[in-house]
């Protein structure tokens, strides 16, 4: 097979980590980034069209006659990129605007699970404030209330109580912080146990898991603060073993393709389920239709398998559970965040230290919101960077994740210390799964 140019969309350490992992493929030419980063200028051509843009990225393709090209972040999902791309023969990989739902609408995502028989949490959808506030009262607390809507892995707020959750429900419905992503939200009930993030690759027949990971949402040690879009990941979970993943795989996977094609839309791409662990058995969280970020960085560093050669695969309808390979280890990725975030921060803030950071054995710094300015590296979004390391063991891959984010500098840059130690205490005192 020939080699081909690929065209990446998106600007975040997840779009970095996809990039480095298809310039390692023999059957890649040359690779775009639309808009990318200063990290992902190192490999590939970036591109300065915005993500969301869906009428340059296709004018793009289709003049540069790219054959293939792949979707890192939700919200040209949901906007149909797949569909105008499709609609004129132009080789995409990712989710249809309709099989998107599962991620852009809570509210869709949530009937659609009741109506496969998808084990979730007990919830309410609501567009009415008042009538909000009337389920709330009489299911008490504490419950979780979502934008239904894509809010940038920010529209979930987890309430103790009645009066925090009355308060989310303002902010959401009534002071519209995220906006239209809370013209409707679900009250739904507060789910206890140790989370677990499943990523699958699917053909639209086909599904076949990745290794599992464990995202850390809470900007502060502990799990403290309010959720981010992730402040770090590890991978694989040591107490998670296979047979479970098969078993996820059969009662919450499978079932998603089977539902998806019978509705017309069959579903190819990556398929993202969040799982809580409870005591009466795995449920689902969300669901995601791409690639999570941090969880990118530290899945693809363990995938053993030519990226390339299983995302043609699914587009040819021919996946198969050989295909994906995982490596032994673990990894670990620490994310670096601007001061301030996930409320405001500040941009354009020197960075150093990401060339020594780079040079430590089995590390990668996976650039997020960077750019070059004035042949400076300079921050320019609230996640800054995803430090990865790995290694035969979670507790070198964390030692060698940390040693290199040790090396690395910027005002006020923020990072949790206990990735991945707070994760692993938590699940061994479950007593495994």
């Amino acid at each position: 097979m020939k080699k081909i140019k690929v065209l990446v969309v998106g600007s975040g350490g997840r779009e970095h980590a996809l990039v480095w992992k298809l310039a390692q493929s023999h059957l890649v030419d040359e690779i775009f980034v639309a808009p990318g980063n200063a990290g992902t200028a190192e490999l590939a051509t970036n591109i300065p069209i915005a993500a969301a843009d869906l009428s340059a990225l296709f004018h793009f393709a289709r003049n540069n006659k790219i054959p293939l090209t792949i979707v890192g972040p939700e919200d040209p999902l949901a906007l149909g990129i797949v569909d105008l791309f499709q609609a004129e023969r132009l080789p995409i990989f990712g989710p249809s605007r309709m099989a998107a739902q599962l991620e852009a609408s809570k509210a869709f995502s949530k009937q659609f699970m009741q109506e496969v028989g998808i084990p979730t949490a007990r919830f309410g959808t609501f567009t009415d404030y008042k009538a909000a506030l009337a389920y709330l009262a009489q299911v008490g607390g504490p419950v979780v209330v979502k934008a239904s809507g894509l809010a940038a892995g920010k529209g979930v707020i987890v309430c103790e109580d009645e009066t925090a959750a009355a308060a989310a429900l303002h902010q959401i419905m009534q002071e519209r912080a995220f906006g239209a992503a809370g013209d409707k939200v679900i009250i739904e009930e507060r789910l206890t146990g140790p989370e677990l993030s499943l990523l699958a690759f699917s053909d639209g027949q086909t599904v076949v898991p990745m290794l599992p990971a464990r995202d850390h949402k809470r900007v502060y040690d502990g799990d403290q603060g309010p959720n981010t879009g992730g402040m770090g990941a590890f991978a694989p979970l040591p107490d998670i073993e296979p047979t479970f993943i098969e078993n996820i795989a059969q009662s919450v996977l499978n079932p998603v393709v089977r539902g998806m094609a019978e509705l017309g839309t069959p579903y190819v791409g990556v398929l993202y389920a969040g799982l809580m662990l409870t005591p009466d058995g795995p449920k689902v969280l969300e669901f995601n239709c791409r690639f999570g970020d941090p969880e990118t960085q530290v899945i693809l560093p363990m995938l053993e398998s030519d990226l390339l050669t299983i995302i043609l695969a699914c587009l040819d309808r021919r996946l198969t559970p050989e295909m994906v390979r995982p490596r032994s280890g673990a990894c670990a990725t620490v994310v670096m965040a601007a001061p301030g975030y996930p409320g405001p921060y500040p941009k354009g803030l020197p960075i150093s230290g990401t060339e020594a950071a780079a040079a430590l054995p089995h590390t990668q710094v996976f650039h997020a919101g960077t750019r070059v300015e004035d042949g400076v590296l300079v921050s320019s979004g609230g996640r800054v960077l995803s430090v990865s390391g790995w290694g035969d063991t979670l507790d070198l891959a964390l030692a060698r994740a940390y040693a290199a984010v040790q090396q690395i500098q910027f005002d006020g840059a923020h990072y949790r210390g206990d990735i991945g130690r707070v994760a692993m205490s938590k699940l061994l005192g479950s007593g495994g799964f």
